[in-house]
């Protein structure tokens, strides 16, 4: 129930910052803020469709096609799908707008800040749109959505270990003695943390009196991989960090819970499943708000100090070291963007012709809520597997269960790459 709440508080205020953008206008800084609004309002729609659209749908003649009735679990499926297919090709559509804008100056920019209540209706409109379309199209998108959750899902891990490189550079940049103390006492923390819990996950998901072969496989793996991150990290010629070393052990063993705690109600390997009502209302809220928060993060951190997703004329081209987005420009915006709807950019003049660019990539940021899309949709139907799509319950099945495993070992793998690949390839730059 606290997770669920503090779901509800987090969409209700990004909810209302989209709602108050387009009844009084917003900054040009506040425009992240009023995206991250409309994909919130996404989920709660699609959380209470699937919960009690159903019957509704069902009544639909070109929707229920069917001489055989499905079930409600089905019909639950397609309202998610289809909320998120017009989610997606909204931001798509963005996406493919933005390419290529470069300077805050190109009409495209205004587009991207403003126009709230154009926006606002041409989501609705594509959202209404969909419940039209045939149901083998909706059923496409809904495979082709495994392939883009796995992309998001990919393109987090990737920003994790950007994130926790970052963190610890930036405390051995300090160079005081008391961010030395600190580094050293989050890392131990990670991993006493990560090893506590896997105790606990032992007694959970490996139950005495049952052969629970994978549970252990999965939950011994991931100690192995804590303790090698550890070594890996702190060999001589890698010359690496305990603090990346840890904060990715403790992520590992998140997803290691998370898989576990995906298996299906009546397995009986999964010593939660006497409880399920409460896990997986608790599931269901943490679950969508560890998506909207990382999807928020994501597109906030789109367009950081890594090149490829910097634009050519942005600070960072050319291999800058400084991030396009610090702290000071998450909070209040950079000076290039702190200038509100009553100090509009001006476009003519002496001034006209110097170079305004943007401080991160539009077309990413559109990107990555539009793939968030597909795996909100892919969370709340148990990967597409209508059985799965039951009221109060999310990420729950084996298909579930095997994208965290898979996602566990792409992290281990790319977090190791991150370390031996400057020792492999001495010549390439890495930073």
């Amino acid at each position: 129930m606290w997770a669920a709440g503090c779901l509800a508080s987090c969409c209700a205020s990004c909810a209302c910052a989209a709602c108050q953008g387009v009844a009084s206008g917003i900054s040009r800084r506040s425009a992240r803020i009023a995206y991250c609004g409309l994909f919130a309002m996404s989920l709660i729609v699609s959380w209470l469709l699937r919960d009690f659209a159903g019957p509704l749908l069902a009544k639909i003649p070109w929707i229920n096609t069917f001489t055989d009735t499905p079930s409600p679990e089905w019909f639950a499926t397609q309202a998610v799908l289809r909320v998120s297919l017009g989610n997606f090709l909204f931001f798509v559509a963005f996406a493919v707008l933005m390419i290529g804008v470069k300077d805050q100056r190109e009409q495209r920019d205004a587009w991207h800040h403003g126009g709230w209540m154009v926006k606002l209706i041409l989501w609705c409109i594509t959202i209404i749109l969909m419940f039209f379309l045939p149901n083998g199209l909706v059923n496409a998108y809904g495979s082709v959505s495994r392939f883009g959750s796995g992309l998001f899902l990919l393109i987090q891990v990737v920003i994790l270990l950007d994130f926790t490189h970052n963190w610890n550079a930036a405390w051995v940049a300090k160079d005081e003695q008391f961010w030395y103390i600190a580094l050293l006492c989050v890392s131990v923390g990670c991993y006493l943390a990560s090893f506590v819990f896997s105790g606990f996950l032992f007694h959970w998901f490996t139950p005495s009196g049952e052969e629970c072969e994978l549970n252990t496989f999965v939950i011994a793996f991931t100690l192995i991989l804590g303790v090698s991150f550890a070594i890996v990290s702190l060999h001589p010629q890698v010359n690496g960090s305990l603090l990346p070393a840890g904060v990715i052990a403790a992520y590992c063993t998140y997803l290691c819970y998370s898989a576990l705690s995906s298996e299906p109600r009546d397995y009986e390997c999964n010593g939660l499943h006497k409880h399920v009502n409460a896990v997986s209302k608790g599931t269901l809220g943490l679950g969508m708000l560890t998506t909207l928060l990382s999807v928020v993060y994501s597109a906030v951190r789109a367009g950081s100090s890594t090149t490829f997703l910097s634009p050519p004329s942005s600070p960072t081209a050319g291999g800058s070291k400084k991030a396009l987005l610090s702290n000071n420009d998450v909070e209040g915006g950079d000076e290039s963007e702190s200038d509100d709807d009553t100090k509009p950019i001006r476009r003519g003049g002496r001034h006209s012709k110097e170079p305004r660019p943007v401080t991160y990539v539009y077309s990413f940021f559109h990107l990555i809520f539009a793939l968030a899309s597909m795996y909100s949709a892919m969370l709340l139907t148990g990967w597409g597997n209508a059985n799965m799509a039951e009221k109060d319950i999310i990420d729950v099945g084996w298909p579930s269960v095997w994208v965290r495993i898979i996602t566990q070992w792409i992290t281990a793998a790319l977090y190791v790459w991150s370390l031996v690949a400057p020792q492999l390839f001495p010549d390439r730059d890495f930073s």
